[in-house]
């Protein structure tokens, strides 16, 4: 899945057989599609993904994507097939269409409170991208970019489990988990000042070493390297969404 390549201005729609399986329209850095792949595979559901080049977009993805962006979900086995967009919408609905994993907490208030503290992480994305697509990070160096985290500290260390699931990783856990892998970028890209603290965060660092422990995040994960290497051409203005493509490619021929 990791090595399929991008589709792109003059690529065909691609054509699977009739198997009502979900189609997901994604981009394999994309942190918001990150988080769709991440409810799909801890609930176990098939899917199949279909990657976009976001810069240069097939001509009939606007026809699939409302809103011409990643994720997008085909709903296959709905009549007239219709397609989900935004992450939280979509993820969401998934946790309501399949219950057999639930993600959120049963209680209502407790369900309310988790899509909150998911709408509150949206500050810290925005501060988080601030950083990584910055030309000259050293500018930025007197800038608290992890003062978001704070809360999330600060909850976890009061509910006192291993994830804000419980036992097991939740809604919540999922609905941030695809910018903190990408903490592990920071010492590839930018000077050890910008990595996340371990004194400031005890609480945060223990999950995320938990977090790499899910099965889920496994079936998407990418190491801090290739995150760095990849953020890296973006903020040069040449994404390279095809990165792991060509290195398969490459390795495939010897």
């Amino acid at each position: 899945m990791s090595n399929t390549e991008h589709l792109t201005t003059g690529s065909a729609k691609p054509i699977f057989p009739d198997d009502g399986i979900l189609k997901l329209y994604s981009m394999r850095f994309c942190p918001y599609a990150h988080r769709v792949h991440l409810v799909l595979d801890a609930k176990k559901i098939p899917y199949h993904a279909i990657y976009i080049n976001l810069r240069q977009k097939p001509e009939w993805f606007p026809l699939v994507s409302s809103s011409t962006k990643v994720p997008a979900l085909e709903l296959v086995k709905e009549p007239g097939k219709p397609v989900l967009i935004e992450s939280l919408i979509i993820c969401d609905y998934l946790d309501e269409r399949f219950p057999e994993v639930p993600l959120y907490p049963k209680d209502l208030l407790k369900k309310a409170q988790e899509k909150i503290l998911i709408e509150r992480f949206e500050q810290f994305i925005s501060d988080f991208y601030n950083l990584v697509l910055h030309k000259n990070p050293e500018q930025l160096v007197d800038i608290d970019h992890y003062a978001g985290l704070v809360a999330y500290e600060e909850e976890l260390k009061q509910r006192g489990t291993k994830f804000f699931g419980g036992d097991n990783p939740g809604m919540l856990d999922y609905m941030m988990w695809p910018w903190c892998e990408r903490f592990a970028a920071m010492k590839f890209s930018f000077d050890e000042k910008f990595e996340l603290s371990r004194e400031r965060f005890p609480t945060l660092i223990k999950w995320r070493d938990l977090m790499l422990q899910d099965r889920a995040v496994k079936c998407f994960y990418l190491d801090g390297q290739t995150h760095a290497k990849y953020m890296d051409s973006r903020r040069s203005g040449n994404a390279d969404y095809n990165m792991l493509y060509n290195e398969a490619k490459r390795v495939k021929l010897g």
